[in-house]
């Protein structure tokens, strides 16, 4: 099973996190599937690979809790229901 979940990195006391999409059994520093984003909470900055975003939730893949909470702010599952309604 995959999921979207964020990976640490950065300095001490100055973390940056990456949206990667990465194997359950796998450790938070572990290997990534694929990096589909970035997050800086000092900053309150998100960038989203949004098409690649929606790509692994079509195929199953399950957000953790925080990059749950980052999608709906950036509205990804509005883009998730409607792509969902073009292709039924």
């Amino acid at each position: 099973m995959v999921k979207l979940r964020l990976k640490r990195c950065g300095r001490k006391q100055r973390a940056v996190y990456r949206i990667v999409a990465i194997d359950v059994r796998s450790r938070r520093e572990g290997k990534d599937l694929r990096k589909v984003g970035f997050y800086d909470p000092m900053k309150n900055q998100t960038y989203l690979n949004v098409p690649l975003i929606l790509d692994f939730l079509e195929k199953g893949a399950q957000p953790t809790g925080t990059v749950q909470n980052l999608l709906k702010k950036a509205e990804v599952f509005k883009e998730l229901s409607s792509n969902q309604m073009k292709f039924n």
